[in-house]
């Protein structure tokens, strides 16, 4: 499979802009698995090469999704270029069908804009079209195509198209990441997503992977990092990152001023949208990254199941194996955590080929350095640390002592009653009637978790009767 390689030298992207202004040393947006595109100089213009093809692309390990990209990659190579540059780049049309790419958010030509039969006719498969403009912007932009869209861009035909300032950065970055926003409709066992899909999305990507294959985010304490997102699909995803506060200083193209930037520890990117924070990485660990939508950091799930929450499942999983031998257990009776110990534990992947999973199945928890990690889809780690000497990735955060949550087991009687720590009180009377309090007071001791599913679920389950 042919993969976009970056073109960096000890991690820098060596740009020089035109109109005789000062040259200047860009950090290389570091597109997490997918890399940016090369470019050949043809006397002035810069020249890049985009195939749309269809791909095959690994989500995790061992969870193949049959996609359509760009050069091998969805989301396709990030293009790099200069305010002021010219470029020129071919598309050349790998799938069975027409096609052509938008340059999303860029002011140029009309007849450059890329919508099929508006602005140019279609690119037909086999066919190589050329675009040719100047960059008048600086900014995270995106590109995409703008034929048979709802099939291809949700097939994973999309990349980012980054400018950089003509004048540099200020103040400088160190670290320049950049992450796009996908869903996708992939039924357990399948390989190739639907893409007439509407609203009933089961996986979340960055860069089109799922946790454990996503790059981490590596920097050093105290770099200052830049972070892009991009999205294009139907969702709106607000993106929370742990342990920093950031800066918003793009909502789109042009950079905010000072006085618009807003602090922040979640940034929403609807549709259509890009965005762009800063902060420095000042706080070192292991940081998670993920979209706040809690069935976004899910995978593969399916909503058509009956709610066994609360159930007594006392003798129902022998019963049960009576005709099934090899069933797995009822789950999601006290919460998801069976499932994820069952398939995330690393007890569980060293048995590897003893468990018998359903084909092409997507990662349900990872291990982690405290158990499994429950989270997958829209996440990664964002990893800081003192003294790195490369950006490679340095494992799992070491704490220093002391700095670890731990249990005290059940013994409350080390919490002092006068302490403001204690344990609240409960006022029997609140804003219920009297009525209401003395009911609330009879419940109280009440373990619903242990009751019949008429007595929880009043005869209902998951809606149906």
């Amino acid at each position: 499979m042919q993969y976009a390689l970056s073109l960096t030298i000890f991690g820098f992207l060596y740009i020089s802009s035109l109109y005789g202004q000062e040259e200047h040393n860009y950090p290389s947006v570091i597109t997490p698995n997918v890399g940016s595109l090369p470019w050949t100089m043809d006397g002035d213009i810069k020249v890049y090469h985009l195939i749309a093809e269809p791909i095959r692309r690994e989500f995790a390990p061992g969870f193949w999704v049959n996609c359509w990209g760009y050069n091998g990659s969805s989301p396709g190579p990030t293009i790099e270029a200069v305010e002021g540059d010219r470029v020129r780049i071919f598309v050349t049309n790998k799938l069975n069908e027409p096609t052509s790419v938008h340059w999303h958010g860029i002011i140029l030509p009309n007849g450059m804009d890329g919508v099929v039969g508006l602005t140019q006719k279609a690119i037909l498969p086999g066919e190589t079209f050329k675009y040719e403009f100047t960059l008048k912007q600086n900014g995270t932009f995106m590109y995409h195509p703008h034929a048979d869209e709802m099939f291809q861009i949700a097939m994973g035909m999309e990349g980012f198209f980054i400018i950089h300032p003509r004048q540099g950065e200020d103040p400088p970055i160190d670290r320049d990441f950049a992450l796009f926003l996908h869903e996708w409709r992939i039924p357990m066992g399948a390989k190739t997503p639907i893409p007439f899909e509407m609203l009933d999305f089961n996986l979340f990507t960055f860069n089109s992977i799922l946790y454990p294959s996503i790059e981490s985010l590596v920097v050093k304490t105290g770099d200052r990092v830049r972070i892009r997102f991009g999205n294009v699909m139907m969702g709106t995803h607000p993106i929370h990152l742990h342990g920093h506060e950031f800066f918003v200083t793009r909502r789109g193209a042009k950079r905010l001023p000072p006085a618009a930037q807003y602090s922040e520890v979640t940034v929403l990117v609807a549709s259509g949208e890009t965005r762009d924070i800063e902060f420095i990485a000042d706080n070192p660990g292991d940081w998670a990254l993920h979209c706040h939508k809690s069935h976004h950091t899910m995978n593969q799930m399916q909503h058509d199941l009956p709610n066994l929450t609360g159930i007594n499942k006392q003798g129902i999983d022998e019963r049960i194996k009576q005709f099934f031998p090899n069933f797995m257990g009822l789950m999601t009776i006290n919460g998801m955590n069976d499932m994820f110990e069952m398939y995330g534990s690393s007890k569980m992947m060293e048995m590897g080929g003893k468990m018998k999973y359903p084909a092409n199945l997507s990662p349900i928890g990872n291990p982690g350095p405290f158990g499994v990690i429950e989270m997958g889809g829209m996440f990664t780690i964002f990893k800081v640390r003192d003294n790195l000497t490369s950006y490679v990735d340095p494992g799992w955060y070491q704490h220093p002592p002391g700095t670890v949550a731990e249990s005290i087991g059940n013994r409350m009687d080390t919490i002092s009653p006068a302490s403001p720590n204690a344990p609240f009180k409960r006022n029997p009377v609140s804003w219920f009637s009297k009525e209401e309090a003395q009911k609330e007071r009879r419940q109280e001791n009440a373990n619903w978790m242990l009751s019949k599913p008429e007595d929880s679920m009043g005869g209902h389950m998951h809606g149906m009767k």
